[in-house]
């Protein structure tokens, strides 16, 4: 176990793990908007940054990538930790103007929503946090979206912004998504998201809408049960 110092806490966490996972484990509440536990951290928001000391020398680093150090200390609130903190915010909030989550977390820190950045139109609610690629390529196994275009042009989405032939239309990225830019709509027996529209399997027993077809098709595939077998749903087996 690594012993560190979190706000004037003393705590103990795990070799490997991060300063974010320490925190969150022992009650310590760190903003961020692009991890989950389930996924690869990237630190791409920089929300969750904190200001480590090591010896005499101290600096800002991303505590969902940051792993943990014998001797630690970190302070998660800061002055230098809450500019940055602020800044990012307002970079934030230029992007995507429109999202209520960013507000509300700019809130908490008084952040105001005019910020001194020009403000974004294109860019809907999308911070390219990854977490919706990383959840179709490391969890559904799939990568029916990706990155295209470079710098402030970059965007999330299917190859070519259409249709994506691989999609199963599981919804796991609308699902991980922070701040709610992906559309996700079930319209009776049909489910759109990227654009693609996706017929909606029913329970063989009750006729409830289940998932999608193409879904349970992939799911059958990798696992090797009969698709069948996967159209019934919790309520009937």
């Amino acid at each position: 176990m690594i012993n560190l110092v979190i706000d004037n806490k003393k705590i103990q966490a795990e070799g490997g793990s991060t300063i974010l996972q320490a925190a969150q484990n022992n009650g310590i509440k760190i903003p961020t908007l692009c991890y989950h536990e389930e996924l690869t951290a990237s630190g791409s928001c920089r929300l969750c940054s904190v200001e480590i000391t090591k010896g005499k020398r101290t600096k800002i680093v991303t505590s969902c990538i940051y792993q943990v150090e014998e001797g630690l200390i970190v302070n998660t609130q800061s002055e230098r930790v809450m500019n940055v903190r602020r800044l990012v915010l307002q970079l934030l909030m230029a992007r995507c103007p429109e999202s209520e989550v960013i507000q509300e977390i700019a809130e908490k820190v008084d952040v105001k929503p005019q910020t001194r950045f020009q403000l974004d139109e294109d860019k809907g609610k999308c911070i390219l946090c990854r977490q919706c690629v990383k959840v179709c390529e490391e969890v559904v196994g799939v990568s029916a979206i990706g990155f295209s275009y470079r710098g402030a042009d970059k965007v999330v989405g299917p190859p070519f912004m259409e249709p994506s032939q691989t999609c199963i239309g599981c919804g796991a990225c609308a699902y991980v998504c922070p701040t709610g830019h992906i559309i996700m709509e079930d319209l009776g027996d049909e489910r759109i998201i990227w654009g693609k529209h996706f017929k909606m399997a029913k329970c063989k027993v009750c006729g409830k809408l289940l998932a999608p077809e193409d879904q349970l098709k992939y799911i059958s595939k990798t696992t090797g049960v009969p698709l069948d077998n996967l159209t019934t749903c919790v309520d009937c087996r």
